[in-house]
């Protein structure tokens, strides 16, 4: 069961399922709700010739989207987050997509990290890619959230990106396999 926006309004206002800060019932569409842009981007900072290494930890340049834009280029990945923090409670899973207006420019918000755990409560990270060079801006609806009821037991997520402050590079190296 996928939520409708009119319920995610719902259980957003009565914060108890679900949280959204900050919120704006405006944000709602049909069956999800908008999340905007923040104004800080990373890129991972690899040397000329060099490789990124998932077993270490990788460096990251930031890079502060000014008001009057910022021009995204083909073949790089940048790291971005949403302004709004979310959390879901009592057995919602949230999920990411970019809008149909930022893939019609060519533009994806994330490459596999769609999919949100239970009990997930954090700013998104933003894997964003653009197959020609794009101009983005700080606050812009980038993407929407929606919320699926699982059924059965479950355990909320307690991972190494819960409560994050922004955004988070590949934490990979803390895997314990």
């Amino acid at each position: 069961m996928i939520l409708s926006g009119l319920e995610i309004i719902k259980k957003a206002q009565e914060g108890k399922d679900i949280r959204i800060t900050p919120f704006d019932p405006s944000q709602a569409g049909p069956n999800s709700y908008d999340l905007r842009l923040n104004n800080i981007l990373q890129v991972y900072d690899i040397p000329a010739g060099g490789h990124l290494d998932m077993k270490n930890p990788l460096p990251t340049k930031e890079i502060i989207i000014p008001e009057e834009g910022y021009v995204l280029q083909p073949g790089q990945l940048y790291l971005g987050s949403t302004v709004e923090f979310t959390e879901t409670l009592n057995g919602y899973v949230p999920m990411l997509e970019g809008r149909s207006s930022i893939g019609r420019l060519g533009m994806s918000i994330h490459v596999t990290a769609g999919f949100g755990d239970i009990g997930f409560a954090g700013f998104w990270t933003l894997e964003i890619y653009c197959i020609h060079p794009i101009k983005i801006y700080p606050n812009e609806r980038i993407c929407q959230i929606y919320y699926h009821k699982i059924e059965g037991d479950y355990e909320s997520y307690k991972g190494k990106y819960q409560e994050n402050k922004g955004i988070q590079p590949s934490m990979k190296h803390e895997d314990k396999i």
